[in-house]
């Protein structure tokens, strides 16, 4: 058995946003890939991702079945013989390594599944989400569902509310000089422990009131300068969300990056935000050079995600 691959994602805005129901804009990456196998693997990679594929079962086993069922004897059985996730989505770093596996076993093993051949209304993709929350949940404590909906449907999905998703187009490419990339922290983030802090800081009026009317302001503007192709704008505004994330989200920068983040301001050679939940792994930049950023950045390890 080789199954269908499934994607990384990468949630290009409304990091923290979206669990307070702002906007967000995420979409696959393709780069990065998994599948469910089944032969006779026995790397300890392979080995590793089977026990843990064990201890999934028990909780997916006891999953409301009014929300969704799986083929649990089937399920049961591949991970006996061996089942494991065969994924080059380094893990613990913000670009939906747990939501590709959450859709693979979905694909495979949930019965009367909703498909991505069918029209896909608003009231399909919250159900969907609904699902892969509760699936996801296993691996992060507390999970949107956002990341194995993206890896699922392998669409960009525009996040209007908690209650409103719908699958969208981004503009095309083009061969310019500016980009979006991702900078390689070289470090493990956890999203448990900084959703906790986050969870912490909302329980702080002023820093509610930022994130109603600085943060998700400011966010909606780049999705929509993004969504419109708005570049001089988009640029305008993701330096503001630059600022407004050093200030207030400073424990989910690692300490080593504050220098680098609050040079890119300073310069306006590159901006830098969230990607995810912080704390590790990925940092996303937006650069109107990205040819002069690479030379910048020469001591980092940069990836292309988009060109402008």
């Amino acid at each position: 058995m080789k199954g269908p691959l499934f994607y990384a994602k990468i949630l290009l805005f409304g990091e923290y946003g979206i669990i307070k129901d702002s906007k967000g804009l995420a979409i696959p990456y393709n780069s990065y890939k998994g599948a469910l196998k089944l032969d006779e693997n026995t790397s300890e990679k392979a080995t590793e991702s089977n026990t843990k594929l064990q201890e999934y079962f028990t909780y997916l086993s006891k999953i409301d079945p009014k929300l969704v069922v799986f083929d649990l004897e089937k399920l049961k059985t591949d991970i006996t013989n061996g089942l494991y996730f065969d994924s080059s989505i380094p893990q613990g770093y913000g670009v939906g390594s747990s939501g590709a596996l959450v859709a693979a076993i979905y694909h495979k093993y949930a019965t009367e599944k909703i498909t991505v051949l069918e029209n896909l209304t608003k009231d399909k993709l919250i159900k969907l989400k609904t699902i892969f929350s509760e699936m996801e949940s296993f691996f992060h404590g507390k999970s949107s569902g956002l990341d194995p909906l993206n890896s699922y449907l392998s669409l960009p999905i525009l996040i209007n509310s908690k209650e409103n998703l719908e699958a969208t187009a981004i503009p095309m490419q083009k061969q310019g000089k500016g980009a979006v990339f991702l900078l390689d922290s070289k470090q493990i983030g956890e999203t448990e422990p900084m959703v906790n802090i986050f969870m912490n800081k909302m329980k702080n009026e002023g820093f509610r009131k930022m994130i109603s009317e600085d943060f998700a302001k400011v966010t909606d503007a780049c999705i929509a300068d993004f969504l419109h192709g708005n570049v001089k704008s988009l640029f305008g505004n993701v330096k503001e969300l630059s600022k407004v994330v050093l200030n207030h989200f400073k424990p989910m920068i690692p300490n080593a990056f504050h220098k680098l983040w609050q040079q890119g301001i300073d310069t306006n050679d590159y901006y830098l935000k969230l990607c995810g939940s912080g704390g590790g792994g990925y940092i996303l930049g937006f650069t109107k050079d990205y040819e002069k950023v690479k030379d910048v950045l020469k001591d980092y390890k940069l990836e292309l995600v988009y060109r402008f």
